[in-house]
Formats: structure tokens, sequence, C-alpha cells
């Protein structure tokens, strides 16, 4: 038998014998009663020890009761054989309690009154008294492990129901993490690339010094990028920046063709947006906006809170989806669909982002997510909105 073991049986017969001995002194105090009322010729100290002797008895049967019932178990599958088992077992407990009492009576002198020194004398002036009580006490105890065992198992089951539920929750969280990279990491290799080709043009143009100024420009930009690329949202200040960065490498490309204008309201500088979730907006402004025109062309950003949310809106001046071949509401590309896909990722119905036609010309996406404020204690240099 392990420590362990016998530590669990000690604490179960420590509990026994405080609740029979509590269970004693409330019968102590109906038969104290009886004396008094009934004016009955009995010692009160007999008496006393007397029914916590019985009592004591009992504590120390009780957790061999509760073992016997832990074994024969009663179940739907098995009930007639154990309930015939049970029946035996209690009328057993029931006499073998009776003899212990006889036994300890006779040997401290008590109830001398009641009983005689015969075993068999005292045995039988006990039986008719306390016999259907001990049966009765059996099966209560029986009862009592019954249905501590259902409890535990019903505490087993939901703990299980529980951990499944926080596994569930978190293979989600890791399924909607791992869309949301994908998502990301494939807006990110998108753009690269369509940078790395517009170096490759300027090059081959023999225009190094544009080549150069955009390299140095898309490694500022990457070096920001890699700053959050752990997070799926940054405060709307450092996505402006990313989107400052990005702006400057196209600005190389078109020279004065491309002009840009802001308009953000300050209360909204530190609300969550996705990361990387602006840039893909402007490229799809800048190739199907700027790129189509001879004639300089505004790519405007505003941003501003209404009713709980965070608008963002992309404008052009170019010719519009219309003359692009494309229908507003379904854009060609990679860059809007995935940010419509990562919006839908995390915030549900509660995102929307619509692309319609501008008046009188030109495109505007508009972005709407909840408005959620976004600490950002360790904020880094930010050019500001006028640079470019």
């Amino acid at each position: 038998m392990t420590r362990q073991a016998i530590r669990s049986s000690l604490r179960l017969y420590g509990l026994s014998l405080a609740v029979w001995t509590v269970i004693g002194l409330f019968f102590f105090s109906q038969d104290a009663a009886r004396i008094v009322l009934w004016k009955e010729r009995r010692s009160f100290s007999e008496v006393f020890l007397a029914r916590m002797l019985a009592s004591w008895i009992l504590a120390l049967l009780t957790p061999l009761v509760l073992a016997i019932a832990g074994r024969l178990r009663i179940e739907r599958s098995n009930w007639p054989r154990m309930m015939t088992a049970h029946v035996v077992l209690s009328l057993l407990f029931a006499l073998v309690e009776l003899a212990l009492e006889a036994v300890v009576y006779i040997k401290a002198s008590l109830m001398r009154d009641l009983l005689t020194s015969s075993f068999s004398a005292a045995y039988a002036e006990l039986a008719p008294a306390g016999f259907h009580q001990n049966v009765v006490i059996y099966w209560l105890l029986v009862g009592v492990e019954t249905a501590g065992r259902y409890y535990r198992r019903y505490r087993e089951h939901e703990s299980v129901a529980l951990r499944l539920r926080v596994d569930a929750a978190e293979l989600k969280a890791q399924l909607v993490a791992s869309r949301l990279n994908a998502l990301k990491m494939q807006l990110q290799p998108h753009f690269l690339f369509n940078t790395l080709n517009a170096i490759v043009v300027l090059i081959r143009q023999g225009n190094a010094r544009a080549a150069e100024e955009m390299l140095s420009r898309l490694s500022d930009l990457l070096r920001a990028i890699l700053e959050h690329a752990e997070a799926q949202e940054i405060p709307l200040r450092r996505e402006l920046d990313c989107l400052k960065l990005y702006l400057g490498i196209e600005k190389v490309r078109f020279g004065d063709r491309l002009n840009t204008g802001f308009r953000i309201d300050s209360d909204t500088l530190d609300a969550a947006v996705p990361h990387m979730s602006l840039q893909p907006l402007v490229e799809n402004a800048v190739r199907h906006g700027i790129c189509r025109r001879a004639a300089p062309g505004t790519i405007d950003v505003s941003a501003r809170r209404v009713d709980g949310h965070l608008q963002i809106r992309i404008a052009d001046d170019g010719p519009g989806p219309a003359a692009n071949g494309g229908a507003p509401s379904n854009p060609a590309g990679i860059g809007l669909p995935n940010t419509r896909a990562r919006l839908r990722q995390l915030y549900g119905e509660a995102a929307v982002l619509r692309f319609e036609e501008g008046h009188p010309c030109g495109a505007v996406v508009t972005v709407e997510i909840p408005f959620r404020k976004l600490t950002d204690p360790d904020e880094p240099q930010r050019i500001e909105l006028n640079e470019l």
C-alpha cells in the first residue's frame, strides 16, 4: 500500500469519525430530552457514552461499506445482480454492527438496566431496536457512494468537454491565424514583385539613380514591415508610415504624375487596422488610376470615425473601373480580394470593403471596421503627412 493510499484512507476515516460524532451528538440531544421530559432513571454520562460508542462503531464500518459499494457498483447493465448482493450485504452489515455494539456495551458495563452480561442475551435485546436502522444506514452509505461517483463522473465529463471546447477554440484560432498569415504573406510578395519589376525597368532604361533611390526606399519599407511581421493589427499611424514609404517608391517611378493627399482625423491615429491593408488598396489605385493616364493624377487617403467604426477611403481620379474593363463590385487582381478576405477573417460581418466608381471619374475604395484604439508605446520615427 503506497503512502498516498494510506493518507487517503486516514483522511476518509477521519472524515467518517467527524461526521458520525456530529450525528451521535445530535441523537444524544434527543436521548437527553427524553430523560428530562419523561423523567427516566438513566445516567446522562452512560447514555452519552453508549450513543457515541455506537456512532464510532458506524464510523469504523463506513469506509468499509463505501469501499464495497465502490467495487460492487450498481449500473444499468447489472442492477438485478448488484441489488441482490447489496441486500445480502446490508443484512450482514446490520448483524455485524449489532454484534460489535453488544460486545462493546458488555465490556464497558453500559446499559446494565437493559442488557445482561451474556452476549446472546444482549444481542437479542439490541437487535429489535437497531437491525432495521442499520439496514437503512447501509443503503444510505451505498447511495452516498453512488451519488459521489456519478458526480465525479459528471465533473470528469464536464472537464473533458471543456478541454475539448478549449482545444477546438485554440485550433480555430490557429487556423484563422494561419489563414491571415497566408493572406498577409500573399500580399507582401505581390507588392514586392511589382516593385522589383519596376526597378528592373528603370535599370534597363539606364536610370540608375532612380533605381538606386527606389531600392533604398524599398529597404526602408521592408524594414518597417518586418518590425510588425507577427502583428495582424497595428495603429493607423504606423500603417500610414508604411503607406508613405510605399508611395515614396511609386513617386520615384511616376515623378510629378503622382500626387497624394491625406485627410486623417487626429482621433483615428491610434485606431487598430490590419497590417499592410492600405498598401494593396493604394497600389490598386496606382495601377488602375495613375498608370492609365498621361496627365498627373491624385490619390486621396482619408480616415475618420463614423458611428463606432473607422472609415478609410482611398480615391483616385483615374479613368475608373469601366474604362479598365472591370466592374466596380468585382475588381481584378490579388490585392483587393485578399484584403477583403483578411477583413472577413478579422472582423466577420462587422467589416465592409466597397469598391465603387468615383464622381466625376476615378474609383473609390471604402473600408469600414470596428473602431478600437490600439496602444503603441514603442512608436518609431514617422514621416510627416506633407512630405509626399
